[in-house]
């Protein structure tokens, strides 16, 4: 029989339900696969005993003939979720011993539709990082490695831990948030697929705060069919949350097999950047041809205020975090240090609980809120993000259907590599995926293909406000074209 972390959500679905194998039993094998592979550094926390409980119950349910959703399904969970009684740290020494009294909504969600909880995932420290190295817990590793070289390479970031461990079979499918390409881009340098919803899709409630107007939940599983069942879970209205939506949560793998015949695929010109490698240029071609030989059309468009975007993303998102992180004194819960006035314990608990990047993007968010500066920078920030916004609905409004683009500017590159580096250039792995964070569409990205050296690059699809079912569409096609993806194991 096929290892039982091999199958995907759909093969868990039938062959629990063909009674081939038990949620017990395809739960003690990712358990033993964690054990395994701790070399990755994908886990924070592991929770062998609620999962095995949780799996227990599956069975009963299985029996009665009552299965959920995601009857049985074992997951990972971003340590940004908030997870009642469980470690949520936010990867952060600032929330050490934290254990949430209360669940977030999205996971909630999931629980209630027969999810499988494993354990916490690491992830860059407060979703601030392209790269999975700003974390408390240490970097992440990617489970892809070059084919001529040994040398540990970052899975991407925030998502990081999330993406790991779906490539290296450690979780059926994980859940992680996108603040700026924080689900895209690890997917992309890991092989799986990942999808940033519309902006309001997934609650935000329970999850531990970045830029609040650009936060958003979502799955990173194995191939497009997971993302579809997995969204369709984590979607919900929530009136804990004003800015969820309440718009009916489609069926989105009912769209799968529809096609691409007869689509209109928009190809922004301001993509193609002066200095971009060949091997990003080759793919989005390919995924071009892929398209049109499935029967879409192509066509050139534009989008004109995407070269403002990623300065405007890194003033609106410091100015959040520096507000959202405010509330983090060492008062109420998590760290404290320090032994003088008030004001001295402030201080020395930021000091020691933040992190070196954590700590630029609060300073760089405080000086763009400042009475002198709001409206040279936080303001104009703003005002670009509608232009932004607008950029895309004229797209849209003309009848394009969807958009492809390169996921990520390179493929993923070496643990520690830009420690020397200016941190623009770190911040340069967002170019591509900033966009729909401030735009607040959708995106998805697919596996694609892989460079000489034998790593993944991954396509990126932006679709119209709460139209993932498009995405999962066209995303299906390019799926099919390209193949899946699977890191040879080194890792035990």
């Amino acid at each position: 029989m096929t290892d039982l972390t091999d199958l995907g959500i759909g093969a868990i679905r039938d062959g629990l339900a063909a009674r081939e194998f038990s949620a017990r039993e395809l739960t003690d094998a990712y358990l033993e696969a964690m054990e395994a592979t701790r070399a990755l550094n994908a886990y924070v926390a592991e929770t062998p005993e609620r999962a095995r409980a949780a799996a227990d119950e599956s069975d009963k349910r299985l029996a009665a003939g009552e299965a959920r959703a995601l009857e049985g399904v074992p997951i990972g969970v971003k340590d940004l979720f908030c997870t009642e009684g469980v470690h949520t740290q936010a990867a952060s020494s600032i929330l050490d011993a934290f254990r949430p009294t209360y669940e977030s909504t999205v996971t909630a969600n999931l629980w209630a539709d027969g999810a499988v909880m494993l354990g916490k995932l690491n992830m860059d420290e407060f979703a601030m990082g392209s790269s999975n190295e700003t974390s408390c817990y240490g970097p992440v590793v990617n489970p892809w490695r070059s084919a001529d070289s040994n040398a540990d390479l970052v899975p991407g970031g925030s998502s990081g831990g999330s993406a790991a461990a779906v490539a290296a079979r450690l979780c059926a499918a994980a859940i992680g948030t996108d603040t700026g390409g924080s689900i895209r881009q690890p997917a992309a340098f890991t092989g799986t697929v990942g999808i940033k919803p519309t902006y309001g899709r997934c609650s935000r409630w329970g999850i531990v705060a970045f830029a609040s107007s650009l936060d958003q939940a979502g799955p990173i599983t194995r191939d497009v069919l997971d993302a579809a069942i997995m969204l369709k879970s984590m979607a919900s209205v929530d009136p804990a949350d004003t800015t969820s939506v309440d718009r009916p949560v489609p069926n989105y793998e009912a769209a799968l097999e529809r096609g691409v015949k007869g689509l209109r695929i928009g190809i922004p010109k301001e993509y193609r950047m002066d200095g971009m490698p060949a091997a990003i240029e080759t793919v989005w071609q390919q995924g071009e041809a892929w398209l049109r030989e499935a029967g879409a059309t192509i066509e050139e468009i534009t989008l004109p205020h995407t070269q403002y975007a990623l300065p405007a993303y890194y003033i609106v998102a410091p100015a959040e975090a520096s507000s959202n992180l405010a509330r983090y004194d060492g008062v109420r819960y998590g760290l404290r240090a320090g032994d003088g006035d008030v004001t001295e314990m402030y201080e020395a608990t930021r000091s020691a609980g933040f992190g070196k990047e954590v700590k630029r993007r609060v300073l760089i968010g405080t000086y763009v809120l400042s009475a002198g500066y709001y409206d040279a920078y936080y303001l104009r920030a703003q005002r670009v993000r509608a232009l932004i916004k607008r950029d895309f609905d004229i797209v849209f409004d003309a009848g394009i259907d969807a958009i492809l683009t390169p996921a990520t500017p390179t493929a993923a590159f070496a643990v520690a590599s830009m420690a020397t580096a200016s941190p623009i250039e770190m911040y340069l792995n967002d170019i591509f995926t900033v966009t729909a964070n401030m735009s607040g569409h959708p995106g998805i990205a697919v596996p694609a293909a892989l460079t000489d050296d034998g790593l993944p690059l991954g396509l990126q699809l932006i679709g119209k406000p709460f139209d993932e079912e498009m995405l999962f569409r066209v995303g299906r096609v390019l799926e099919d074209a390209a193949g899946h993806f699977t890191p040879k194991r080194w890792w035990s």
